[in-house]
């Protein structure tokens, strides 16, 4: 799921760009002042919003997907809203903030009952193994107030070959036939297209929820891997499209260069000339190549899902000239930014600390504002392995790593703020 923050915040946005600027972008639905004044509004009437096919499923769903946790009053509301805006696709995972998540959605289908029938439902499990698999199945539809999910995931999957074995495959045909899955697939945060190539060499895998943006979609490999899932038949949905870098997020990262903020106005300035902010540009981007069929996109607020949908619905597309800004962008940032090729970094530390998986507790930290969400998971960590992450040589580490991300500093910030 995308980090919800953006590059500059409203108040940063109106100094920069200039109030008669930014009013002129700003969606016409956006009503000032705090989300819950919108509660008070009558129901949006249902848009257009663009669908594409699921894979080989007969499913049609909508290119953007509603991420987060909607466990509290305000996450009801964002649902409602969602569906009457046309974003029909929902994705949880029974670990969301410890399955409330999924009791959020429960709630909101056992209030709405006939909105379960309008919405291509998604979960996901930690769970490798059928017999834990259909434990955990029977919890998240007992949390979802549901018989069946549309497409159940292997969640954060590091190497498919390792786990999708005939006994998987069996219990995934006896759940379609029992009717409690339609389609089931995985997520993957790192080494990412090893595990897309290897899912369209053996086949039975109906969907992917992985990382994928304008840093790392025009990579050869990316390409590769996403041209060989759309072949066989595989449902694709991105996350983490927005990827912003990491610089400035925390003391001790590195600070932004006198380049990067150059490239940063360059970016902002280009896009605002053509109605749309820079992250909204990062969305069209992706949903320019047809082999993607959605963005899932974390929208924990009215103004987020509604510039989302903004961007959803935008007929402009970015020119050779916008996709190439945005290249030189990721060029110039790209050591603020992880993109997931675990294997590296794993490695050059003799697989004594997870890099990868810390980098991705400070993202949820940082970028989603889940403090707790990110201790927790953190938490997990044996003593043993954060004594390790402060006494750690990351010199090879760093050598090794193909966005020269200052490797050593997130991780003795991550044991100091995680801790």
């Amino acid at each position: 799921m995308d980090a919800k923050i953006h590059v500059w915040s409203r108040r940063d946005f109106l100094k920069k760009a200039g109030t008669a600027g930014a009013v002129s972008m700003l969606l016409p639905s956006i009503v000032e002042g705090d989300d819950s004044v919108r509660s008070t509004l009558p129901p949006a009437s249902p848009l257009p919003l663009p669908v594409r096919p699921f894979g080989k499923s007969r499913d049609d769903v909508s290119i953007l997907a509603l991420g987060g946790s909607f466990d509290t009053e305000q996450g009801q509301l964002l649902l409602r809203q969602a569906l009457n805006l046309g974003v029909t696709y929902w994705e949880t995972a029974e670990g969301y903030r410890n399955g409330r998540s999924e009791k959020g959605l429960g709630n909101y289908f056992k209030k709405y009952n006939g909105d379960r029938q309008k919405v291509f439902l998604s979960t996901k499990t930690a769970s490798r193994r059928p017999a834990e698999m259909t434990i955990a199945l029977e919890e998240s539809l007992q949390r979802l107030n549901t018989s069946y999910v549309d497409l159940y995931l292997w969640h954060r999957i590091d190497s498919l070959e390792s786990y999708y074995d005939r006994s998987v495959r069996d219990w995934v045909e006896k759940m379609k036939g029992e009717g409690k899955i339609r389609l089931f697939g995985f997520s993957t945060h790192q080494d990412i297209e090893a595990s897309m190539l290897a899912a369209a060499r053996l086949g039975g895998i109906d969907g992917i929820q992985m990382s994928y943006n304008f840093r790392t979609m025009h990579t050869d490999k990316m390409k590769k891997a996403v041209t060989a899932c759309a072949d066989a038949g595989i449902g694709l949905t991105a996350m983490k499209t927005v990827a912003n870098e990491s610089r400035d997020r925390f003391q001790g990262a590195p600070r932004m260069t006198e380049a990067e903020i150059e490239q940063l106005s360059q970016l902002t300035g280009q896009f605002l000339n053509k109605g749309f902010t820079d992250i909204q540009a990062r969305l069209i981007a992706v949903w320019q190549n047809p082999h993607i069929t959605s963005i899932c996109s974390y929208m924990p607020s009215m103004t987020v899902l509604e510039s989302n949908v903004s961007a959803a619905l935008n007929a402009k597309k970015l020119s050779r000239n916008d996709m190439d800004i945005l290249k030189q962008y990721a060029r110039t940032t790209a050591s603020g930014y992880c993109t997931g090729c675990a294997a590296v970094c794993t490695s050059a530390v003799g697989g004594a600390v997870p890099v990868h998986d810390v980098m991705r507790y400070l993202m949820y930290y940082h970028g989603y504002g889940e403090q707790d969400r990110a201790r927790a998971l953190f938490r997990e960590l044996s003593p043993e392995t954060r004594i390790r992450m402060i006494r750690a040589d990351y010199s090879r580490a760093e050598k090794r790593c193909p966005q020269k991300m200052a490797i050593g500093s997130h991780m003795r910030e991550a044991a100091r703020i995680l801790a």
